[in-house]
């Protein structure tokens, strides 16, 4: 009996850390939230937004570490893969690290499914073709009649390989029937640096990072990749409007959380991004000026929604003949 009393005893002890960690959430350290791209970009702004939410609501900071950018967000999500699932590793996950990269990668690093244990989907976004203004075109129609005369301008940029802004430019030159040249970057800013200093003809990216070079007259915007026009941007046809039949595609953005954290915090994550994504600064900054379409998913809404992007993503891989290995 004596024995059983000793064992019982080293057990609780040996488990008296785990459980006290599990109490101090969220106090015990700072949450990291891990950006899986460059700064600037709608991951970015995204994680920064939230930071901020979840550390005022949970009494805590929240720290976005150093941008983890390359290989579609791959880098970034495998570093928060391998994080310990105690509820203070976040992930700024996207339609990319979460749905493309599953096809276009052979030797992913990560699996997007059974590493990550879903946390909210935050929102969905408009990608947009984006031009130089040297290139002297108004118009999607004008784009391909130069694309088709002049190869000197067939290389579109992205904001790296596997990325959607990747399949959008693979997707167009299929369509189009006009072989296009890929020029990967890590991030949008650099890609977008690059459109607008004319080293490359176009590229097609989300609005937020576009809107603001637009309005500043380095960059143009011919057209919107979503079955509808956006209220954003009224003005610009839908590619489909434009002449290319069969061109529509959205971006998302979505938190996740290392696989094994506790299934309670990850309802006290989901229910303050919910709540925070309602408030009317966020909304302001997110919609009203980025043009993001807010969703605020449940965990389950988010496991559901990927569980048919994958799939649709490989077929359009599969179609393009992308590859990123």
């Amino acid at each position: 009996m004596r024995f059983i009393r000793h064992t019982a005893l080293l057990a609780a002890l040996a488990l008296a850390p785990f459980f006290a960690g599990a109490q101090e959430w969220p106090t015990a350290k700072p949450i990291t939230y891990v950006v899986p791209f460059t700064p600037g970009g709608s991951t970015d702004i995204i994680g920064r937004v939230l930071a901020n939410k979840l550390g005022e609501a949970l009494k805590q900071s929240v720290v976005v570490v150093d941008n983890k950018p390359g290989q579609a967000g791959g880098i970034g999500a495998s570093y928060a893969a391998k994080a310990a699932p105690d509820g203070y590793t976040l992930f700024g996950g996207t339609i990319s690290t979460h749905a493309i990269n599953a096809s276009l990668y052979k030797n992913l690093s990560y699996n997007p499914v059974k590493d990550f244990e879903p946390v909210a989907l935050v929102a969905t976004l408009p990608n947009v073709l984006i031009v130089n203004p040297a290139l002297g075109v108004n118009s999607v129609k004008e784009l391909i009649e130069l694309l088709k005369k002049d190869p000197s301008k067939r290389m579109f940029a992205s904001s790296g390989a596997g990325t959607s802004t990747h399949l959008a430019g693979e997707m167009f030159g299929d369509l189009i029937g006009v072989k296009l040249t890929h020029v990967p970057y890590k991030g949008t800013p650099p890609a977008l640096t690059d459109v607008a200093a004319g080293q490359v003809s176009f590229m097609f990216d989300q609005m937020t990072a576009a809107l603001p070079l637009a309005k500043a007259g380095r960059v143009k915007l011919l057209a919107v990749t979503t079955g509808q026009r956006i209220a954003l941007a009224p003005e610009l046809p839908t590619m489909i409007e434009s002449g290319v039949a069969g061109f529509e595609m959205s971006s998302w953005q979505a938190v996740y959380a290392p696989k094994g954290t506790p299934k309670a915090v990850v309802q006290r994550l989901n229910a303050e991004i919910v709540k925070a994504l309602k408030q009317p600064d966020v909304v302001d900054k997110l919609h009203t000026q980025l043009g993001m379409d807010i969703v605020g998913s449940t965990p389950e809404a988010l496991a559901a929604h990927m569980a048919k992007e994958i799939p649709r993503w490989a077929e359009l891989v599969k179609k393009s003949g992308a590859s990123a290995d």
